[in-house]
Parts: structure tokens; sequence; C-alpha cells
């Protein structure tokens, strides 16, 4: 059985799509940093249709890992020539394989940064693209101001320190593009946060002000940061997928990557250098991308965290699991209906309804198998950005004159710090995964003594625990999920609808 590389994708089976240019005749044009699954289910396979298409062949990427446990990331895209699978599971079992080739290169930060920085200064770099997580950007999530006693911001703006950072490493290589006269590239975020053009063009500015504030005034005059907003459901890749890859189409690839069909893209076309044409692969190319971030954040995003802890603490492990419990369902639409899609704007050309609805399917895709524990990870990160703004214009709609408008936005909270207790109802241990992991479990544990120690974190919360109609709702659902559990808590949110 063949090992996917650049020798075997001519013998593949046909079972497999593979490239059809010649990846020899690819230049990179593009350098993104973070390549997991969801770049590699995503712009790296909008890049790859064009380029089946015969476009785009000077867009290649150089992906760039700056973790240490990148390292194992560096290792297979060098075993594979950059090649791997990318397996697209359908709603009715159906599986398709296709060989994604638009990466060419991957360097790996903490062993060469030099190399990395001067893929970047290097003319033909146009495009530096991001999906690094909502936590890569550095920035105090009450606040949004950038975090300059992060160690290794530090260490990054010291006189000659060798970058740790894609801060450190960006913005040098923008650096010596402006003692070359060489006009820079644009930084192009793809990751999961409202405004995430505005949100980084902050991040790297804030950080060069602390190295040079010339340098931070050319960048805020010259570089440009598009909004984007991106959404296709990509679990994590588990061993099973590589069996399958190997068993089904007689693949050997160590890290191929699975993913749902639904995809969408919406980028604002505000580029310094070019950009490929992306609306020729199915790119949504917008003035303004706000309207449908907020959509996608509080519809999609916001309801994988109505259904994960919920889910979780019932005794369900994956998401499809959860969506094929009416109830559970019925809790997810009435959250969208009721409290989440009054907090938007017009979205032109989208049917409203049908989106949601198609939400519910592809939560429900039980081959996709997305795991709750997924959703459930590094909720500080999320729940500020997704949910809590829906809370806040809900609380402030004066004809909202009861709970209806903000109930199940606080059960949602109530059934996360349920969560942060780390058991779910059979006693079995909770994997919390959150970067406030500890305070956010000690305020848990206070529960039987303080029911609203929980909500009392500002820098997640803001000020909600003063907000009597808000602590009202909250403390309802979590008496309940302490005393009958997370059915009863869900029909209880289900019946304010009726």
């Amino acid at each position: 059985m063949p090992q996917l590389n650049a020798e075997s994708i001519t013998h593949l089976p046909e079972s497999v799509a593979v490239p059809a240019y010649d990846r020899t005749k690819v230049t990179t044009g593009i350098v993104h940093f973070g390549v997991g699954g969801f770049h590699r289910a995503h712009q790296a396979m909008y890049l790859d249709r064009l380029m089946n298409a015969g476009k785009a062949l000077d867009w290649g990427i150089c992906g760039v890992g700056v973790l240490e446990h990148d390292a194992k990331m560096a290792q297979v895209m060098a075993e594979q020539d950059c090649l791997y699978t990318m397996l697209l599971k359908h709603p009715d079992g159906r599986r398709e394989a296709r060989a994604i080739g638009s990466i060419t290169e991957y360097l790996f930060a903490p062993a060469d940064p030099e190399a990395v920085i001067e893929k970047m200064a290097s003319p033909d770099t146009r495009i530096v693209s991001l999906t690094v997580t909502e936590g890569g950007y550095n920035f105090h999530h009450v606040t949004g101001d950038f975090d300059a006693e992060n160690p290794d911001v530090v260490h990054d703006l010291a006189p000659g320190a060798a970058p740790r950072t894609t801060f450190g490493l960006v913005v040098e290589a923008l650096s010596r593009r402006r003692s070359r006269g060489i006009a820079p590239f644009t930084v192009m975020s793809c990751d999961n946060i409202q405004g995430n053009g505005d949100v980084a063009k902050k991040m790297f500015t804030a950080f060069a002000e602390l190295r040079d504030p010339d340098l931070a005034a050319w960048m805020r005059a010259n570089v440009l940061f598009p909004n984007s907003m991106v959404d296709r459901i990509t679990p994590v890749t588990a061993d099973e997928d590589r069996s399958a890859i190997a068993k089904e189409f007689g693949v050997v690839d160590q890290w191929p990557v699975v993913c749902e069909p639904f995809e969408q893209w919406v980028l604002e076309d505000h580029f310094t250098l070019g950009r490929p044409p992306f609306e020729d692969a199915g790119v949504q190319v917008v003035d303004d991308v706000e309207p449908y971030e907020l959509m996608k954040l509080r519809l999609l995003n916001a309801s994988h965290q109505a259904l994960c802890y919920f889910g979780t603490l019932a005794g369900y492990t994956y998401a499809h699991e959860v969506c094929q419990d009416p109830l559970f369902v019925q809790f997810l639409l009435d959250y969208m209906d009721l409290e989440g899609t009054p907090t938007l704007s017009p979205l032109p050309g989208v049917d409203l309804p049908l989106y949601k609805h198609t939400l519910i399917e592809r939560f429900a895709n039980e081959h996709v198998r997305d795991t709750l524990a997924r959703l459930c990870a590094e909720s500080s990160d999320r729940i500020p950005k997704w949910l809590v703004p829906v809370i806040w214009v809900n609380l402030a709609n004066d004809k909202l004159t009861n709970d209806g408008g903000i109930a199940r936005s606080a059960g949602i909270v109530a059934s996360w710090a349920r969560y942060a207790e780390g058991t779910d109802e059979s006693g079995a241990a909770t994997d919390v995964v959150d970067r406030l992991k500890e305070p956010l479990m000690a305020a848990a544990a206070l529960h039987h003594e303080d029911k609203l120690a929980f909500l009392r974190n500002r820098d997640v919360f803001g000020d909600l625990v003063d907000n009597a109609r808000f602590t009202d709702a909250y403390l309802r659902t979590l008496n309940t999920l302490h005393t009958r559990g997370a059915r009863a808590a869900v029909a209880e949110l289900v019946a304010l609808g009726r």
C-alpha cells in the first residue's frame, strides 16, 4: 500500500481524486501560520480547487509551524512532500477522498526562524495568512489590549532575539521589506474571531509599537488586514480516520484531514499585492464581512456551546448524538430563533431559516463524529466572543419584558459552570481544557456556598454578575442542573418558547 508522497501520487487508486496540475510548476505566494486541520480542509482546499482549474499556480502555500508540537506536522509534511488526503464525510455515509497539493513547502520556525522571516521578506510572498486559534492573538479577553507581558513576547522584543512568536516573525519580515523598499504583504486572518482582520491589525501593530513606533506607523498606513468569515466543521483527525483512508482508499496518510461537505468563506476584498481569484472557487468576496460573521458566530458557534455542555452532562459523547435528540434540537432552534437571530443585521442573499435548519443537519452528521470534548475546550476564549455579546444585546432590548430573551443564553452559561465542576451526572470526570482551567474549576467548586461564584470572573463575563435579570435566569437553570439534571434543565428552557 503506497505512502502518500510526490512519487506515489500518480499511482493512487482511481477512488482518490488527485491534483490535475503539475505541482512542480506551482510557486509560493502565500505563507501560512497554523497548518492544522481547518486550514487544510478550507483555505488550502480552495487554492487546490483553483489550481485544478488551471488558475493561481503562483499562489502556492508555504506552511509554518511556530509551536514546539508542530514538529510532528513538519515531519509528516517532509515525508509526504506536503501532500495530504482530505476525507469528506457525507450525512448519508458516502465518503470522498481527495489529495490536496496546494501546500508546496513547510517550515518549522523553532528550528530555523531566519528561514521563515526571509520567506516572508521575499517579494514573491504577497499574503501571510493565519489560523492560529482565538488564543493565538495574545489579547486580554475583556479589554482587548495586547498582552505585552507574555514571556514569549518579552523575549521577542529583546534586541537581537530570534523570534519565537508569530508577532515577532511577521513584524521582522515587514521591517525587512520596508528597509528593502518592497511593498508589504497582506495579513489575512482566517480565525474564528469577530473582526479577525481588525483584531490582527491591532495586535500586530501593538507588538510593532513596542518594538519600533516608526515601524508601527508604517504598518498602520500600508499593511492591509482584511476581515473574513470561515466555516467548515473539521474534527480532530483520529486513528480510525487514518485506518479508513488506508482500508477504503488504499493510501497510507499519516495526517489526513476529515470534514463535512459544507464549506463557506466570506472575505473582504482588501489586498495590497493582489490575491488569487477566490470567487472562482466559491468564496464570497464582499465589501463588508461583519453581518455574515455575526450570523456564524452567534448562530453556529454559540449553538455549539449550547449543545456541548448540556450534552456532556447528559452523557452524550458526540455532537450528532445531541442533535438527533428532538428535545435538544428544539432547544437549539429556540436559542437561534429567539435569542441569536434578534441580534443580527440584515443578511443580503441569505435564507436565514434555511441556514439555521442546515446547521442542525450539519451538527447531526454522525459520520463526522465531532466530539463534544472538542467543542467544550477553551470555553473562556469562546463564550465571551460568541455568547456574551448576544446576552448584552438582548438585555438592552426594552421590548423584551420577561426572561424569554436571555433565558437560554443564561442557561448555556450555567451549563458551562456545571460542566466546570469536573464531573457529569453519572459521576464521570469531565476533562476541562481551558487556559483558565484552574480559576474556573475553583470557582465552580464553590457552588454549594456561592451560586454566583462562577460568574464573578469579570475577565470572562464582565459585569453580568451585577445584572439581576441575568443572574435570576442563570440561577434557575443552575439549580435545575444540580437537582434534576441536564434533560430537565433543557426541557424547562424549551417550555419557555411554547
